[in-house]
């Protein structure tokens, strides 16, 4: 069994929710930290993968730890679009100021 390459996904899905309670209550900028280490993680699993390989079974945990990442994405955009929307209209304030 590859433990350390299930390791990463399992840190990349933890990483994953950790983001999405931040978002749930609006702290943005903890979303934006947790951000850089998951995309951290993911540069050392690309790396990891290259030099080991699941079996047939832990490619099926991986995939279940996919499907949870997938689910916590989609409902983290689906609260960062309003914060998105209030950023742009922020920044064409500004420039509509001559800022």
């Amino acid at each position: 069994m590859n433990c350390a390459l299930l390791s990463y996904y399992e840190a990349i899905e933890q990483a994953s929710r950790d983001m999405l309670e931040a978002a749930r209550v609006g702290n943005w900028d903890h979303v934006v930290k947790l951000e850089g280490a998951c995309a951290l993680l993911i540069s050392q699993l690309k790396h990891a993968a290259t030099q080991n390989s699941l079996a047939p079974e832990e490619a099926q945990v991986k995939s279940r730890i996919m499907q949870r990442i997938l689910l916590n994405d989609a409902e983290l955009r689906q609260l960062a679009e309003p914060w998105l929307e209030d950023l742009d209209d922020l920044l064409a304030g500004l420039c509509t100021s001559g800022l």
